[in-house]
């Protein structure tokens, strides 16, 4: 992984992805005590990042190759964004979903046009369920955090945060970054040990599912207990990726980890002050620049508010406590 193949990625999604802007609001500013600057990568296709890596990933594949069609495993962020890619090239998608993922999730896969196939979380091994149907149809799994093209597709939003800093003026910040396997975060972070070297990201996971931030700190790969228990479905994986972990050993800070209250009371503040939806496993990096400033150097943090695919019923009750 190079800063090469992000900026190969980026050519290859300009025109198809957006380029998602970093808002600022000063009622945030007054609860995190400085300046708070927030990616909003909700705003992205299919409501998060998770179309760059896909997209990225599925161009990438040799053109016979991609033609036997690709398939997946996600709860929901990563499945959208390959179902779209896919739809994008005219070729068969087939998604491996928790059973507990939201219907939000499962129903804007399908209407994607993949076909979605259920699992027991905790119960079924979905690396060994992809790993089989892969074989068996001819498909091409696109991992959801540990592949080089998907990690250079989400780099580019590193690319996009250094450009948009710099314009503002920012030379020196953390970076907070919604965290489960790590795609995100060490996409981000290649692009700005080159681009912004300034600027140091921080993983951001909920509590208890803290298996990056543990990996950081202890210098080699940690598992959570368990694999369910946080209302922050997006992020909640096993282990940080084999690709991941040493990109964010080598560039990242210390990681940080919110309580599921703090991320429901962080989507109603992107509500209230920046009128954006996010969904609690992309809110967790906004609740810990909200929360947990004296964790958090400097007169300026950035946020990446990483998704906004939340069901109906989570998103109220997230705004009843604002």
């Amino acid at each position: 992984m190079n800063i090469t193949m992000i900026r190969a990625a980026a050519a290859r999604l300009s025109g198809r992805a957006r380029e998602t802007p970093l808002l600022w609001a000063p009622g945030l500013d007054a609860i995190a005590g400085r300046r708070l600057l927030v990616k909003a990568e909700c705003l992205q296709l299919t409501g998060s990042f998770k179309f760059r890596g896909a997209w990225a990933a599925v161009s990438a594949l040799p053109q016979d190759v991609r033609a036997r069609g690709v398939i997946a495993f996600s709860s929901g962020n990563h499945a959208q964004g390959v179902a779209l890619a896919a739809r994008m090239h005219a070729v068969t998608a087939v998604i491996i979903m928790p059973a507990d993922a939201p219907a939000a999730k499962i129903d804007g896969t399908r209407a994607l046009g993949a076909e979605v196939i259920v699992y027991g979380r905790g119960a079924q091994d979905r690396d060994a369920l992809g790993a089989r149907l892969a074989a068996d149809r001819g498909l091409t799994l696109i991992k959801p955090y540990d592949d080089p093209q998907v990690i250079a597709g989400q780099g580019t939003v590193g690319l996009e945060i250094a450009a948009q800093a710099r314009a503002l003026g920012v030379q020196t910040a953390d970076v907070l970054v919604c965290c489960g396997g790590g795609g995100l975060a060490s996409g981000i972070a290649l692009a700005l040990a080159d681009t912004a070297p300034g600027l140091r990201v921080r993983t951001v996971e909920p509590a208890g599912f803290d298996d990056m931030a543990r990996s950081l700190a202890s210098g080699a790969p940690q598992r959570n207990r368990a694999a369910t228990g946080s209302i922050c479905d997006a992020i909640l994986t096993p282990t940080p990726g084999l690709l991941t972990l040493p990109i964010l050993t080598a560039h990242a800070g210390p990681g940080l980890s919110v309580t599921d209250d703090q991320a429901l009371a962080a989507m109603a503040a992107a509500f209230r002050h920046l009128r954006i939806v996010l969904e609690p496993g992309g809110a967790v990096a906004l609740a810990a620049a909200l929360w947990q400033g004296a964790t958090i150097p400097g007169d300026t943090v950035i946020a990446v508010a990483s998704g906004g695919n939340v069901d109906p019923a989570t998103f109220a009750s997230a705004l009843a406590r604002a």
